[in-house]
């Protein structure tokens, strides 16, 4: 009997040692490593989505005039063109109307901008083959005087041109300017009502939020979606058409580019040409 309960001993303690062995000899679980730090602040990262814009908050209305965003499709001598005289900002419609942008359509034509000298854009139809036709850019303070006025040569065809002020004028912050541009496809005195678009601009100081953003991005076109984003069009659309003049066959930037416009309703105009430089 004595012997019976040795060997029950010996056996249960061999059978409790491999388990416990087992138990010993598992793989330790894998040490999770620290995560590092990823590089960048608050800027879209390079590859973003195409640049957007968005209405600011404030001002909610630079000037209680309506502006003129397209103009008459044919008027005095002016020959129709399948596309009107369009300036390339962004439209705040008093009323609900069709996305159709090729009209006539009255309301609040305005942007911001941070330039002291920005660049105005607008898509061109009428052309330098138009026998004493003319055009004209016209900027005034907010009590309608003349800031800058110059003469402008139409271009060879159809697209969009800019318009830069000289070294004579300047945008102060925070102050609402008019601008005109207004083309005449005859000269006689009868007949010489131009076609014209018209609206607002205000020059504005960034937010130190935007500024950081603006300095941490590194590509281009991440600071051009930064200003869209942040309601700041005159410099996105003029960062951007610089992008585009110096790479003319990257289809890349021409996506952004009319993503850019088409986020303002200027679909009609996105994939038009630029066809001159700022004068």
């Amino acid at each position: 009997m004595k012997w019976i309960l040795t060997i029950a001993l010996i056996l249960s303690s061999v059978t409790y040692y491999p388990a416990k062995v087992t138990a010993q000899t598992k793989q330790p679980a894998t040490t999770k490593q620290p995560v590092q730090p990823t590089r960048g602040g608050t800027s879209p990262p390079q590859g973003a989505s195409r640049p957007v814009f968005v209405f600011p908050k404030t001002p909610a209305r630079l000037s209680p005039v309506s502006g003129r965003r397209v103009g008459m499709g044919s008027r005095n001598n002016c020959p129709a063109v399948p596309t009107a005289l369009t300036a390339l900002v962004p439209l705040r419609e008093e009323q609900k109307v069709s996305k159709q942008t090729d009209k006539s359509i009255s309301g609040i034509v305005e942007g911001l901008t941070t330039s002291e000298r920005p660049t105005f854009w607008f898509y061109v139809s009428y052309t330098q083959n138009l026998a004493n036709s003319s055009a004209e850019f016209i900027l005034q303070d907010n009590a309608g005087n003349d800031i800058y006025r110059n003469a402008l040569s139409l271009p060879q065809k159809p697209g969009v041109i800019g318009v830069s002020l000289s070294s004579d004028a300047s945008l102060q912050v925070g102050k609402t300017y008019r601008w005109y541009l207004k083309v005449r496809c005859t000269q006689q005195q009868t007949a010489n009502v131009p076609i014209y678009v018209e609206g607002d601009i205000q020059r504005v100081n960034l937010d130190s939020r935007v500024v950081q953003q603006l300095q941490a991005a590194v590509d281009p076109r991440q600071k051009v979606a930064i200003y869209a984003a942040n309601g700041i069009w005159f410099d996105s659309l003029t960062m951007l058409a610089q992008l585009r003049q110096k790479n003319p066959n990257d289809a890349s930037v021409a996506q952004d580019w009319q993503s850019l416009l088409r986020s303002a309703n200027l679909d009609n105009v996105a994939t038009a040409p630029l066809v001159n430089s700022p004068n």
